[in-house]
């Protein structure tokens, strides 16, 4: 579901249906700039048309939780990452960078952090910020009883203490070379000690929440007292709510918003060019993973998941539901911007829906397959569905595609149950986070139900050696193993887009949207 956070299942996305992206593209090609909207179910026109220069308009979806344990989406963490601070944060190329603490010391043994705190941080409210902030902070997130998404996350932390009233230790239970990726997960925004409503947007960030309007938008003013030199770049944030992610890149295309991130591969090709915009587009580790319950009948039986893997042609599906701008996947979580962990020697199975047939018949299924597939109605899922019904046809499995609203699939965690289904997973700086969620016997989030106790040895080795060339040889033989047994196939890894008005400078889309700093982007001089 997000860091640790829910997968990014969620960023809630429009999608156009395979058939109409070729006509959308060439009406899109020649429209007039859309008139202002009305997002989410507000009444109130969506944007104004003449904004004040020193103002950035953002066009994102309809937030749920704004509570940062439990907030999950993109516009959750973007507004929470406007308010609020973390103790560490990751750049644009992952890497781990300074943020509430200026810096940090690991002892020999790895076992204990220590953070000093930047100095003269105060909370909106004017309280100082105290090394106690981030010890109730992260002990909240860490409560077993609390039953927070982070609580495993932080369960091999033995103790957390404040040494003084800017330094903070961290004292593991045993090694972890992943633990400041850790500290910076999507919910570990420092909060005030005691905090009972986080909609009172008491934080530390660059921007004071002036205005919330549950179904419209939320209004901020730039923080004059922000500790970090030169931000925020602007005098106030506006994020405007939108139901219909269409409707937002009409907005930003005519005018009336500043910066739309994530949309359908086809909305971004719309605004290709677009007089008055620059468009980004990087790779990611975010995947769309198609998936076959293992643990009951047809997913049960190794024939079947292979068959299912050789009717699948992942070359043709990068080309036409990706359009050519996604990275190919090998039915495992590392990808090639992974560098150092992907392997790049290893070859997705060629397509064979012949010898897929014959599996089938030795499995049983000499007449073949009846699968229903779910998908939600978001990003490129329901034209991948499409795709993947052509293909596995002609290896005798015939599939009903059920396209769900987002909030139907993942609702009340349907998405673990379904048979077969289809699931959106947002970038994460490091791969052990998929591995530990997503495919170990008991993780918080195992779709699939992959239970295989070689691979779960070999996912605890990984997690917790600090010798990064064992851990490499590791990595490619999980990757082996996924790619000849696992019940998943991933197709593609999806890159990550943007859309900026040329009236500012200073934006730099992170592949995980929500985490993009608001706060570094300035009016163009």
């Amino acid at each position: 579901m997000t860091q640790f956070s829910r997968k990014q299942r969620i960023g809630r996305h429009f999608c156009l249906p395979l058939w109409l992206t070729i006509l959308f593209l060439m009406v899109a090609a020649c429209a007039a700039p859309a008139p202002a909207t009305t997002p989410g179910d507000a009444t109130e026109s969506a944007v104004t048309t003449t904004p004040a220069q020193d103002t950035l308009r953002v066009g994102m979806e309809i937030p749920v939780q704004l509570d940062p344990a439990f907030a999950a989406s993109d516009v959750e963490i973007a507004i929470l990452n406007a308010v609020y601070d973390y103790l560490v944060d990751i750049d644009a190329a992952n890497e781990i960078q300074p943020r509430l603490a200026s810096d940090w010391e690991i002892s020999d043994d790895g076992l204990t952090y220590t953070f000093n705190l930047a100095p003269d941080v105060t909370f909106h409210d004017g309280s100082p910020l105290s090394a106690e902030d981030v010890v109730w902070t992260f002990d909240r997130l860490r409560d077993p009883d609390a039953q927070l998404p982070t609580t495993s996350l932080y369960s091999n932390i033995e103790s957390i203490t404040a040494e003084d009233e800017n330094s903070v230790v961290f004292t593991l239970f045993e090694t972890n070379p992943f633990f400041l990726y850790d500290l910076s997960d999507n919910h570990a925004l420092i909060l005030q000690a005691g905090t009972e409503n986080s909609t009172n947007f008491n934080g530390t960030g660059p921007f004071r929440v002036t205005n919330y309007s549950a179904e419209n938008r939320i209004e901020m003013a730039a923080n004059e007292d922000y500790f970090i030199e030169g931000k925020p770049g602007v005098a106030a944030l506006e994020i405007v709510f939108f139901a219909d992610q269409s409707a937002a890149v009409d907005a930003v295309r005519g005018g009336q918003l500043d910066l739309v991130m994530r949309m359908p591969t086809p909305l971004f090709q719309t605004l290709q060019n677009t007089p008055g915009l620059t468009t980004v587009n990087i790779p990611t580790n975010g995947f769309d993973l198609v998936r076959l319950r293992s643990d009951q009948p047809p997913g049960n039986n190794p024939l079947v998941i292979e068959a299912l893997k050789l009717a699948t042609d992942r070359a043709a599906i990068v080309d036409i539901v990706t359009l050519g701008l996604g990275a190919e996947g090998k039915d495992s979580p590392i990808g090639p911007t992974f560098q150092q962990w992907f392997a790049a020697d290893l070859t997705a199975p060629a397509r064979d829906p012949e010898r897929a047939r014959e599996l089938l018949a030795e499995a049983c299924y000499a007449d073949g397959l009846q699968l229903d597939l779910h998908t939600p109605d978001t990003g490129d899922r329901p034209d991948l569905a499409v795709v993947l019904q052509e293909q596995w046809a002609e290896a005798g499995i015939n599939v009903n595609v059920i396209v769900e609203p987002e909030s139907v699939y993942y609702g009340d965690n349907g998405w673990l149950e379904v048979p077969l289904g289809i699931t959106g997973w947002g970038h994460r700086p490091y791969p052990q986070f998929y591995f530990e969620v997503m495919l170990t016997c008991d993780a918080i989030w195992n779709e699939s139900h992959f239970c295989d106790p070689e691979f779960d040895q070999l996912v605890a080795q990984a997690g917790t050696t600090m010798d990064e060339a064992e851990r490499t040889g590791i990595y490619a033989e999980m990757q082996q193993i996924l790619l000849e047994r696992g019940p998943i196939i991933i197709p593609y890894f999806f890159p990550q887009f943007g859309a900026i008005s040329d009236r500012f400078t200073g934006f730099e889309v992170k592949p995980f949207p929500g985490r993009t700093d608001l706060a570094a982007i300035r009016a163009a001089e």
